[in-house]
C-alpha cells in the first residue's frame, strides 16, 4: 500500500472518531431535550401538575392498605404495609406508564419521527426517561410514609439504584419491541393494556414473592419484575431480597433488551414506510 494512501486512511479514521463522539453526544442531548419537552407538555396543561405523579400511586396504596388492613386480615406482605406497597407500586407506575406509552411512541409524533434526523430509539428512550423522572419525583411519598410509620432502614437501600437501572433497561427493551409492532398491528396497543392489567396482579406488588403458594412459585421466576421489586424492597424489608430472583430478572432483562434491539433494527425501515 502506498504510504500516502495509508496516511489518508489513518487521517480519515482519526477524523471519524470525534464525529462519532459528537453524534453520540447529540443523541443524548436530544434525548434530554425531548424528555423535558414531554414533562413540560404534560404538566403545563394540568392544574395540579407534578402532584399527579404522586396522587396515582398514593391513592392506589391507600386503597389496598385499607382493604388488607382494615377490611380483611392481612396475611401477605410485611409491616408497615403502606411502605411495603409503595416500594413496589411506585416502580410499577413507571413500568406500566412507560410500556403503555411506548405502544404509541411513533404514532403520536408521526411528522417529527419522519422529518427529524435522530436515532429512532430516542422516541422510545424519551418515554422511559420521562416516566423515570416522574418515578424519582414520587419518591418523597415513600420517604414520608417510611418516617411516619417508623420503618427501619438497612444496607439494602444501597440496592435501590440497581433496581432503577434494571427497571429502566427492562422497560427500554420492551419499548423497542412493542413500539414498531404497534405500527404494523394497531390492536397490539389494546392487547398490551390488557396484558399489563393481568401482569399487575401476577407481580409481587400487593404481596411478596414468598407469599405465593408452592404451585404458583414458577410465576415469580418467570416474571422479571419479581427480582427487581425485591431490590426496591430490600432497604426496608431485607427478607424480601431473593438473589435467585434477582439473577433471573437480570438474565430476563438482558434477553429482552437484546431481542428488542434486534427486532427494532430489523423493523424500523418498514415502520418509517408505514407511518
Amino acid at each position: 500500500m502506498h504510504p500516502r494512501t495509508a496516511k489518508n486512511r489513518q487521517n480519515s479514521y482519526v477524523t471519524r472518531i470525534p464525529e462519532a463522539r459528537r453524534t453520540r453526544s447529540s443523541a443524548w442531548s436530544s434525548l434530554w431535550l425531548l424528555t423535558r419537552r414531554d414533562l413540560k407538555v404534560r404538566y403545563s396543561t394540568s392544574l395540579l401538575g407534578y402532584l399527579w405523579s404522586i396522587l396515582d400511586p398514593l391513592l392506589m396504596s391507600l386503597i389496598y392498605w385499607f382493604i388488607f388492613t382494615q377490611v380483611f386480615q392481612r396475611t401477605v406482605g410485611e409491616a408497615p404495609y403502606i411502605v411495603f406497597l409503595l416500594t413496589a407500586l411506585l416502580p410499577w407506575v413507571w413500568f406500566n406508564g412507560a410500556v403503555s406509552d411506548s405502544t404509541r411512541a411513533f404514532l403520536r409524533d408521526v411528522k417529527l419521527v419522519r422529518s427529524v434526523a435522530l436515532p429512532r430509539w430516542i422516541w422510545i428512550g424519551r418515554i422511559v426517561a420521562s416516566k423515570g423522572v416522574e418515578f424519582l419525583l414520587s419518591l418523597p411519598v415513600l420517604v414520608v410514609f417510611a418516617i411516619f410509620t417508623g420503618a427501619s432502614v438497612g444496607w439494602g437501600l444501597l440496592l435501590f439504584p440497581v433496581g432503577v437501572i434494571m427497571l429502566a433497561t427492562l422497560v427500554l427493551g420492551i419499548g423497542l419491541l412493542v413500539a414498531p409492532l404497534t405500527v404494523f398491528f394497531r390492536d397490539f396497543e389494546r392487547a398490551m393494556k390488557l396484558l399489563l392489567r393481568v401482569l399487575f396482579y401476577a407481580s409481587p406488588i400487593i404481596y411478596g414473592a414468598s407469599d405465593l403458594p408452592s404451585f404458583a412459585q414458577p410465576l415469580a421466576w418467570l416474571n422479571p419484575l419479581s427480582g427487581i421489586f425485591s431490590l426496591f424492597r430490600a432497604g426496608f424489608f431485607p427478607d424480601q431480597l431473593d438473589w435467585g430472583l434477582v439473577a433471573a430478572s437480570a438474565a430476563f432483562t438482558a434477553a429482552v433488551l437484546v431481542i428488542g434491539a434486534a427486532v427494532f433494527r430489523r423493523t424500523i425501515g418498514g415502520v418509517l414506510k408505514e407511518l
